[in-house]
């Protein structure tokens, strides 16, 4: 068992007393976590602060060679990552090697990213040299989630750190134990003292530490993924000090499966979409739409492939491909969606049934807007099958909800499919593949109460830095006479 500790300024810290940090599918404790309160924060803060200016001044390719080493490093370690996300996170075995598999990328495209940072000569009415720079913010506050702890939270701070800002980095307090390898990936890669900072809570410090970490005079910007709640009560308070927020927040994707469709590719887009990671992902698919025409076929494949998903409670097995929900509270929000849906009449086609924090693969039809699960985001192994006649039906059934992060189509068509897309209401969308789809190059985002804001690439470098305008005065520029010096 880990007993964990802040890294802040470059070490090791004890906090103000512990939290246990307990096994989603076991109820053992998994580790023993520094907590912290206003003022660790606070010192974290400080130390990201006096490092920035520095780090603010390296070469780019000095920047790019520790996250390159960061990259080298956690692909080292990456039994360790696979070890924690596995006991910590609750996942499937067959997750927690994507999640490190992926993770080293968003350090390498930050690496890259350091190259990439643009600035403008733009012409002047007056003969002066206008120079556009773009310059790093100062002190960065990333903060991850659990779903995702090293796939989101690497992509919290990568690109923020790359382009010179500094950071203090809360993991999610169900994931703690990630962060903190994270810092370790950190210190042995030799980034200089306060570069990066770690502080970790319970939920009982995380609203003193959250506000500190986000209203502190020396936070420039924050970097968020996590519920739309949360994002939105962090946006109010960066609004009210002035503050660049980057948030990633709820989703409530649909899949439009035309009538057309490939049936193979769409009965596994949609089973992939809306049950990997236990349906615990911002992009699972949550509505699945299918033409009158192949709807009964559909149902009918898509009711026996989710049948045939193995769950339980043993994430080293590599057949168990759906287990356990996070803790208890997020379980019973999803079972209270379950069984409101039963008890309107939806049709449950396969699953439905739950003990403790492990609920089978469901899939409903019949599901009608009075319904919670249609109004809410699940994030759980739960998806609905609709029916349309006409595409625009389909549009306004996948449109209907206040989220807008992604959506998918299925077609053979794909001049139809474009127009389909270019009518949904989503910051991301795909054509013939799963609503859940990511590259660390690629601005990653949503609309509506999916957040604002973008992580990865060239929006990410926008996200994280100001532009400063610097003129050269060449001697164009004339004052009225008034203003003139006086012979």
């Amino acid at each position: 068992m880990k007993h964990t500790k802040h890294y802040i300024n470059g070490k090791w810290i004890d906090g103000v007393g512990t939290f246990n940090n307990y096994s989603p599918s076991t109820g053992e404790v998994v580790g023993i976590i520094a907590d912290a309160n206003r003022e660790i924060a606070q010192k974290a803060i400080e130390a990201a602060a006096a490092a920035f200016p520095k780090w603010a001044a390296l070469d780019h390719v000095q920047r790019a060679k520790y996250l390159n080493k960061m990259a080298d490093i956690l692909e080292a370690r990456k039994q360790d990552f696979i070890d924690a996300l596995i006991d910590e996170g609750g996942y499937w075995i067959g997750k927690a090697m994507f999640e490190t598999g992926y993770s080293p990328g968003n350090f390498r495209a930050a690496a890259a990213a350091t190259y990439q940072v643009k600035g403008e000569i733009l012409p002047s009415d007056h003969g002066k040299v206008n120079m556009i720079v773009r310059e790093p913010l100062g002190v960065v506050t990333g903060i991850a989630p659990w779903n995702f702890p090293l796939l989101l939270g690497t992509r919290s701070f990568a690109m923020a750190l790359a382009v010179g800002n500094t950071i203090v980095s809360k993991p999610a307090e169900d994931t703690p134990l990630t962060g903190v390898l994270l810092a370790e990936v950190c210190e042995e890669a030799g980034l200089p003292p306060g570069v990066f900072n770690l502080v970790t809570c319970s939920r009982d410090t995380v609203n003193e530490v959250g506000d500190e970490i986000v209203v502190n005079k020396h936070i420039k910007a924050i970097s968020f993924t996590g519920s739309t709640t949360v994002g939105k009560a962090i946006a109010a308070k960066a609004g009210a000090h002035l503050k660049k927020a980057c948030l990633e927040l709820g989703g409530q994707a649909s899949i439009i499966v035309m009538d057309d469709a490939d049936m193979n590719k769409a009965v596994e887009a949609a089973t992939f979409g809306a049950y990997m990671n236990h349906g615990q992902i911002c992009m699972s698919t949550e509505r699945i739409i299918v033409h009158e025409s192949l709807a009964k076929e559909f149902t009918e494949r898509m009711t026996k492939n989710v049948a045939s998903i193995q769950y339980g409670l043993d994430l080293r097995n590599p057949a168990n491909a759906v287990g356990p929900i996070i803790n208890q509270k997020q379980a019973d929000r999803l079972i209270g969606l379950i069984n409101d849906a039963k008890t309107k009449g939806a049709k449950v086609l396969v699953g439905g049934e739950y003990e403790k924090n492990l609920v089978q693969p469901t899939l409903f039809s019949e599901v009608t807007k009075d319904m919670d699960i249609y109004q809410n985001e699940n994030f759980g192994p739960v998806a609905s099958i609709y029916t349309y006649v006409n595409i625009e039906d389909a549009i306004a059934i996948a449109n209907d909800t206040n989220y807008g992060l992604t959506g998918a189509v299925i077609s053979k068509d794909e001049n139809k499919a474009m127009e389909v897309v270019n009518k949904m209401q989503t910051g991301m969308c795909h054509i013939n593949c799963a609503t859940v789809y990511d590259e660390p190059h690629i601005p990653f985002g949503g609309v509506k109460d999916s957040g604002i804001g973008r992580h990865g690439g060239q929006a990410a470098i926008d996200s994280f830095t100001q532009t400063r305008w610097i003129t050269l005065e060449k001697g164009g520029r004339h004052y009225p006479p008034p203003f003139k010096e006086k012979a």
